[in-house]
């Protein structure tokens, strides 16, 4: 038997962590956890079982790594801590500006219980967060820039969704083309939001709404839009579905820095995604996280880390001997 995986929720995330465990031999997934009725959740792995949120603490014995598949907003901040007194546990928070209280929360409950907690895996934070720190270790005289995109950003797409008189919604985070080739010179340009990333809004109106009141509301809400040049698109629910019912997304993280006594060479350091799956892709990142914490608890490590505290071998089902010999 492998890694003994549970899910609690089955959103997208929860799906694609399921589809990440069937690729990796060494993990199986015994139970998904989640809020709706279980009789009501069709999964994809036939040897699993799908149980009540209540029910988790009864597998407490059973499963080795629990990857809580939560939203950042609300539920990531209550139940990482929470699991994290019965389980070794995985989560993708992504409130870049939350990481700090979170940790600390969940890394008091994780040691009080003897528990390893991994928390915001994916790609960002995650795989960028480890690409700024490599190059900035490296590069210790330099410029970081992270641009996101084109993708869909499910969270403003949810934004639009809210305004009254839309039925439904996409927005795509695209990088501004000019910001991104002057960084690829090497140049350090100051750049200002707006600069950085433009926002493409699809949207579909209900009968009766007001167009131009709709596109006011987006183009000037606050966190979301304001800061950004913003184009609305209004289009009927077949075409959203018919060329916009997927997730994809990506990004890149550059650091431009110089070297020498006289700082006189110059050096570029790129990272680029282009992700078909937002969701998929971050459940993949997960998945090989997940391994480690199982290792750093075999090991009797506790409380919680971040990916900047994992060794990189500890991510791949390969042993020491594999990864020197074919990746060294």
């Amino acid at each position: 038997m492998g890694i003994r995986i549970g899910i609690l929720g089955y959103g997208n995330l929860g799906r694609g962590v399921e589809c990440a465990i069937r690729q990796n031999p060494d993990m199986e997934l015994l139970a998904v956890f989640t809020r709706r009725n279980p009789e009501d959740v069709k999964i994809l792995t036939e040897t699993a079982q799908v149980c009540r949120v209540s029910e988790a603490g009864q597998w407490k014995d059973r499963i080795d790594v629990l990857i809580i598949c939560g939203g950042s907003a609300t539920d990531l901040p209550k139940q990482t801590p929470e699991y994290a007194k019965m389980f070794h546990v995985v989560d993708s928070f992504d409130t870049h500006a939350r990481i700090p209280e979170h940790f600390a929360a969940v890394d008091a409950a994780a040691k009080e219980a003897g528990k390893t907690a991994l928390i915001s895996v994916g790609w960002d934070p995650g795989m960028f967060s480890l690409n700024r720190m490599y190059a900035n270790a490296i590069l210790p005289e330099g410029k970081d820039y992270t641009f996101w995109g084109r993708g869909v950003s499910q969270g403003h797409s949810d934004a639009i969704r809210r305004i009254e008189g839309v039925k439904d919604a996409k927005q795509y985070t695209i990088p501004v083309e000019t910001a991104l080739s002057a960084v690829r010179k090497g140049e350090t340009p100051e750049l200002t939001t707006r600069q950085k990333h433009t926002r493409e809004c699809f949207v579909v109106l209900e009968e009766g709404a007001d167009a131009a009141k709709v596109e006011q509301e987006i183009k000037t809400m606050p966190n979301y839009f304001a800061d950004y040049d913003t184009t609305v698109h209004f289009i009927s629910e077949e075409e959203l579905k018919k060329n916009h019912s997927g997730i994809p997304h990506g990004g890149f993280v550059l650091r431009s820095g110089v070297t020498g006594w006289e700082k006189e060479h110059r050096h570029l350091i790129e990272y680029s995604l282009k992700l078909d799956s937002n969701p998929e892709f971050t459940s993949s990142v997960i998945a090989a996280y997940a391994r480690a914490a199982y290792r750093l608890a075999c090991e009797g490590q506790t409380g919680c880390k971040t990916v900047f505290d994992i060794p990189p071998a500890y991510l791949s089902a390969k042993s020491g001997e594999e990864l020197r010999a074919s990746m060294l």
